[in-house]
């Protein structure tokens, strides 16, 4: 399990910093200044969560089912939470109104703190 989330935790790092060099350079260019900030917030969020991953992955005292919980949490806490954000943000550079999906950013920062949650429990009732 360590591996798969080391693995995916270099792969969304890399996607993080990709879309952050976007968001910086090349987004401001295409929609307004409050959308840029929203979508730094989902870069945000989302290399919080990586981190967050490389921790869970390191500690030899999180059992591998809790660390499988969290793993899948967090990724699908990213996928609603960042990526609605992102989609949200460059809403009006599509022809879809994402507004209509809106509703999946607090599902996926549920999820997130769901993970965080887990995380410290495990923690709380480990040895």
């Amino acid at each position: 399990m360590n591996k798969t989330i080391f693995v995916t935790a270099c792969f969304l790092g890399l996607v993080a910093v990709v879309l952050g060099a976007f968001g910086a350079h090349g987004l401001q260019k295409l929609v307004d200044a409050k959308a840029v900030t929203s979508f730094e917030t989902g870069v945000r969020y989302q290399m919080y969560h990586i981190f967050f991953l490389f921790v869970v992955g390191l500690l030899p005292s999180v059992n591998e089912r809790i660390k499988c919980i969290i793993f899948y949490l967090v990724i699908a806490g990213i996928a609603l939470f960042s990526f609605s954000i992102y989609l949200l943000a460059m809403n009006s550079l599509f022809e879809f109104d994402f507004r209509a999906i809106a509703f999946i950013t607090p599902i996926g920062g549920a999820l997130l703190i769901t993970a965080w949650g887990v995380f410290g429990y495990s923690i709380f009732k480990g040895k």
